[in-house]
């Protein structure tokens, strides 16, 4: 069981933290972290699914990720989703694995249409390894760009209050009994009180994409999880 101690400004550095960390769980849950020897040269070619991904060199073009890495990411991803396609239900049933002492499903829902990039209601092999080049070895610009889109959930280019509350509250019911101490339930709106003042440099009730990342590169502590684990794959 994963156990996260809260600390009283700890929430600054959670919010991203999880969005790397989650995605990292949904990597290891569709068999991708596992980098075996074996030859998968020929299943981007003989796959017979309803998705067919990319070619690989344009694949490699959009992504930081080598061919033999896009080739054993397919072959995890093949292997757990035959039909090449991810929907929202299934990143619901992994969290929850993950997760078995808190209720996931609405963080799910978030990073779910995250990485959704084109809205169909699907996360394809391409949505995914592009989203999980970002996270992993994007710049941090990139990264900073990932999670404001996270936040920003009605997509109209401002994180209001409500939005940073939605996605906080979020994770705390993931987390659910796995957080020492046991956070009260006026926590996270205390957090997202105290972090959203943070953010909104002008004042004016809204957190553009600027503020973001302006506030987030003040932040020692999340400039340290953007990079902690860009060495996985």
């Amino acid at each position: 069981m994963i156990t996260v101690e809260w600390e009283s400004e700890g929430l600054q550095t959670v919010g991203i933290v999880m969005i790397i960390c989650a995605s990292l769980k949904l990597l290891h849950l569709l068999g991708l972290i596992d980098f075996s020897e074996d030859n998968v040269e020929d299943e981007m070619e003989t796959a017979t699914v309803r998705h067919r991904p990319e070619a690989l060199e344009l694949l490699e073009a959009q992504t930081k990720f080598t061919k033999k890495e896009l080739q054993i990411l397919y072959r995890g991803f093949k292997n757990e989703c035959p039909s090449g396609i991810v929907n929202e239900e299934t990143f619901k049933d992994i969290y929850a694995q993950f997760f078995p002492q808190g209720d996931a499903s609405t963080y799910a829902h978030f990073l779910f249409n995250a990485f959704d990039t084109d809205h169909d209601g699907s996360v394809s092999f391409e949505d995914f390894v592009i989203g999980l080049s970002t996270l992993l070895r994007g710049t941090i610009q990139e990264k900073l760009n990932w999670a404001f889109n996270l936040y920003d959930i009605n997509k109209d280019g401002y994180i209001t209050k409500e939005e940073m509350f939605d996605i906080i509250k979020s994770i705390y019911d993931m987390m659910g009994k796995c957080t020492y101490p046991l956070v009260r339930e006026e926590t996270p709106r205390q957090h997202v009180e105290n972090f959203f003042q943070k953010m909104d440099i002008n004042k004016d009730g809204v957190v553009t994409i600027e503020e973001f990342i302006e506030s987030c590169q003040k932040d020692e502590n999340i400039m340290c999880s953007m990079q902690l684990f860009e060495n996985v794959i």
